[in-house]
C-alpha cells in the first residue's frame, strides 16, 4: 500500500497560494538555499510519484521539463504524474496517467497498489479533499518567516478539522522549516 505525503509552503499566517498578479509573488524564493533544497529532497525520499490537481499539474508542466540539470527537476520530471481532472486532454508532462473520472477512487485504487509514496504539492483543492476523505498519511508544511495576509489557505473553508501527531522537524539556514505531521483522522470533539 502506498502512503500519500502532502507537501505544502505556508507563511506563518496559513497562507500557501496567492492570486495572480499579487506584488510579492515570488514570496518562497529568498529563502532557498542549497541546504533547504536538500532538506526538501531528503524529505520527499529517493523514489515516489505524484499526485496533482489540474492547476498544479498545468503551471509545473510548463516550468519543470525546461528546469533540467538540478536534483529537484530530474526528480519531478523522471517521477510519474497521476493528474486529479475533468479535463484528461493535455496531459503530456509524462510519464502521466488520468485518474478517472472519479478522481476520489482512483486515489483509492492507486493508494492500494504497491509502489512508491505519492507526493501532493500545490493542488490545495485535492489537499482539503484528501485529508477529509482520510486519505493522506503524512502532512509536511514547509513554514516560511512571513506573513502574507491574503491569498488562498492551505485547506478551504468548509474543511472538516483534523488531528496530526507531530513527527519531526527540519530548519533551513534561512527560517524555513519543515514540520512534519502523520495525519491521525478527524478532530474529536
Amino acid at each position: 500500500m502506498r502512503k500519500i505525503r502532502i507537501f505544502e509552503h505556508i507563511s506563518l499566517d496559513g497562507v500557501s497560494e496567492h492570486n495572480e498578479g499579487y506584488e510579492y509573488g515570488g514570496w518562497t524564493a529568498p529563502y532557498r538555499t542549497p541546504a533547504g533544497l536538500a532538506s526538501l529532497l531528503e524529505a520527499y525520499g529517493t523514489s515516489f510519484d505524484l499526485l496533482l490537481g489540474r492547476g498544479t499539474y498545468n503551471a509545473w508542466s510548463g516550468f519543470w521539463p525546461k528546469a533540467g540539470g538540478n536534483p529537484m527537476a530530474d526528480a519531478l520530471n523522471t517521477a510519474t504524474k497521476y493528474v486529479a481532472t475533468h479535463r484528461p486532454d493535455g496531459l503530456e508532462w509524462g510519464p502521466v496517467q488520468y485518474l478517472g473520472a472519479d478522481a476520489i477512487e482512483g486515489i483509492r485504487a492507486l493508494k492500494a497498489t504497491d509502489g512508491p509514496d505519492l507526493i501532493v504539492s500545490g493542488s490545495l483543492t485535492l489537499t482539503s479533499e484528501l485529508l477529509d476523505q482520510g486519505l493522506a498519511d503524512e502532512v509536511v508544511m514547509i513554514v516560511y518567516p512571513v506573513l502574507l495576509g491574503r491569498g488562498k489557505r492551505l485547506v478551504s473553508d468548509s474543511f472538516n478539522a483534523c488531528e496530526l501527531a507531530f513527527v519531526s522537524s527540519v530548519a533551513t539556514p534561512t527560517g524555513v522549516l519543515l514540520n512534519t505531521y502523520k495525519h491521525l483522522g478527524a478532530l474529536k470533539k
